[in-house]
């Protein structure tokens, strides 16, 4: 049987830290704001160049984000050290010495594996706070819940925690072919896996037949979960699937995607970066695995 890398340690799930990393959510916050810092700036990373690679800034806060960053959260502890978080606005200064890099895998990013996960967890903390500040039933500002992530509302005591959209995604195979999608923003002639997100009172294997069926107008069968991945832009969970072709000629939703084709297992076009798990699917699915 052929051996496979587990999804687990993909990019941005927490497993690819291999246990460095342990979250805030236990215990209460240090004194003092003093660690490794993790400076998001839209969907981008402040860190420092060193060598042929980039290291966290770490030590006191910046000076240079006292007044326009806000608070810091404090993110958890990793390899020993402490992690904050703070946000950058839009359109402000990189400090002098940082450079900013993007956390976005299909913009080309450069971070080791290890940056980008803690980037993710970094940035979805942050979206967190910015959706999580008033109470979704009465509109009173929130509180956080002692020792958690979550929020909890005083006037009427609802209680919410951060939100992880589910979608799927998935490889469909038939025989020695593969169908593969484009959308039309993507780069010309990258293609890539259906995915799409799960319905209310609906299964994962419902939400891939069903976005298949909607997206590309086939029908599949045999469908088989394969692994997942956090996917923080801004908050998914990305489930993925292999399946077989079951009939139907390809339909694509022009409101969804630009081109969608059959292509030979052993001549695909140019795919998803390596960071994702439409990649890891691709390589390790592709023939039948």
């Amino acid at each position: 049987m052929r051996a496979t890398p587990l999804t687990v340690y993909l990019p941005f799930n927490r497993d690819c830290l291999r246990g460095g990393f342990t979250p805030a959510k236990r215990g209460g916050a240090p004194t003092e704001a003093r660690g490794h810092w993790l400076i998001v700036q839209e969907q981008g990373l402040l860190v420092v160049p060193e060598g042929d690679g980039f290291r966290l800034p770490t030590g006191a806060r910046p000076p240079a984000l006292d007044a326009a960053s806000g608070e810091p959260l404090w993110l958890g502890t990793w390899a020993g050290t402490e992690c904050w978080v703070a946000g950058l606005p839009r359109g402000a200064a990189v400090p002098d010495g940082l450079h900013r890099e993007t956390l976005v895998p299909m913009q080309g990013t450069r971070l080791p594996d290890d940056l980008l996960s803690l980037g993710g967890i970094a940035m979805q903390a942050l979206w967190w706070e910015s959706t999580s500040g008033h109470c979704p039933r009465c509109g009173e500002r929130t509180e956080r819940i002692g020792g958690e992530w979550g929020k909890r509302c005083p006037a009427c005591r609802y209680e919410h925690y951060p939100h992880l959209h589910p979608a799927v995604i998935v490889l469909v195979r038939d025989g020695d072919r593969v169908l593969l999608a484009r959308k039309s923003i993507w780069a010309p002639g990258r293609y890539a896996l259906v995915a799409g997100f799960v319905d209310n009172g609906e299964s994962l294997e419902g939400a891939v037949a069903r976005e298949v069926k909607e997206e590309v107008g086939v029908d599949v069968k045999d469908i088989r979960y394969v692994g997942s991945q956090n996917w923080p832009f801004p908050s998914q969970i990305m489930l993925g699937f292999v399946a077989t072709y079951a009939g139907g000629a390809i339909a694509i939703d022009p409101e969804e995607l630009e081109d969608a084709r059959w292509f030979p297992a052993d001549r695909l076009p140019t795919g998803p970066a390596r960071h994702s798990i439409a990649r890891f699917i691709i390589d390790n699915y592709v023939a039948g695995g």
